[in-house]
């Protein structure tokens, strides 16, 4: 696809109003004064990440940017490339299986995690919350330093956001009950400190359950977000293939690839990031 045809989203660069570009250069002339303007770090996406994320509005976009800044600093997150090391990865796969496969048809890097076999208890037997919470920040560190750009040169055009599936596939009340204060906290990472870079949400083999409950949830989410997320039942490769060709799909959920050379699709995690015409900086397994 040529960059000719692909839609620039509102609130990005090439499609920002008058008022939107306004608030760009006041944000940006506002964190420079206050001297937490880090050009490397932050450019113009990112900015308008935090922009579209509190409407615009220059007051909560201050102190949004402020907190994540605060929070980065507390953490470390600079610094945790160099000094992290991952050393219970593999124990942490078997029971929580998550990982970043190849890329849709919009060339957004795409996100797994298979919710229903996550066995809390045995995960916290072989890591802590601490160090979850560590690599969870250095996977989207490496994701906006070494993922995006690959993806970005690939397609040829600005990519910043993923297609996340979450299988739900075995889950039960009782395991997402035990999981679930987990990933709220892990989520909320997310949306406080990387906002906007959800493209696309579907959430397969969803049982009734979680259909009901969606139905009450889904009024108190706004409009944009609502569009982002799919809730899909134990029929769903269909709409999967839609968005996604086969071969980026690992078999399990409806696709063809096996990553058989790699010892499987969670740990060969194919993709722009690990093809040498396109990665910025090899990524470690460990992500």
């Amino acid at each position: 696809m040529s960059t000719t045809e692909i839609e620039i989203l509102p609130g990005r660069l090439g499609n920002l109003t008058p008022e939107q570009q306004q608030a760009l250069d006041d944000f940006k002339a506002l964190i420079t004064a206050e001297e937490i303007y880090v050009p490397e770090r932050h450019d113009d996406h990112l900015l308008l990440r935090f922009l579209r994320a509190r409407k615009f509005h220059l007051g909560n976009t201050h102190k949004m940017f402020v907190d994540c800044e605060n929070w980065r600093k507390e953490l470390g997150v600079d610094s945790l490339r160099e000094t992290f090391i991952f050393e219970e990865e593999e124990a942490v796969r078997g029971c929580y299986p998550r990982y970043y496969h190849n890329v849709d048809k919009k060339g957004r890097p795409i996100y797994i995690e298979h919710i229903g076999v996550i066995d809390i208890k045995t995960l916290f037997k072989v890591t802590d919350e601490e160090r979850m919470t560590k690599q969870h920040v250095l996977s989207y560190e490496k994701l906006i330093t070494d993922r995006m750009p690959a993806c970005t040169k690939r397609a040829g055009h600005h990519i910043e956001q993923c297609c996340t599936i979450l299988d739900l596939k075995g889950v039960s009340l009782r395991q997402f009950a035990n999981a679930f204060g987990f990933i709220k906290r892990t989520s909320a990472i997310a949306q406080n400190y990387y906002p906007e870079m959800m493209g696309k949400m579907y959430v397969i083999n969803a049982p009734m359950m979680f259909t009901s409950v969606w139905g009450m949830v889904k009024p108190l989410l706004d409009e944009v977000t609502v569009k982002k997320i799919v809730i899909l039942g134990s029929n769903y490769q269909t709409v999967l293939l839609e968005d996604i060709e086969a071969e980026n799909l690992p078999q399990a959920i409806g696709g063809s690839c096996e990553c058989s050379s790699a010892g499987g699709c969670q740990k060969g995690e194919p993709g722009p990031w690990k093809d040498p015409l396109y990665m910025i900086a090899p990524v470690e397994k460990a992500v």
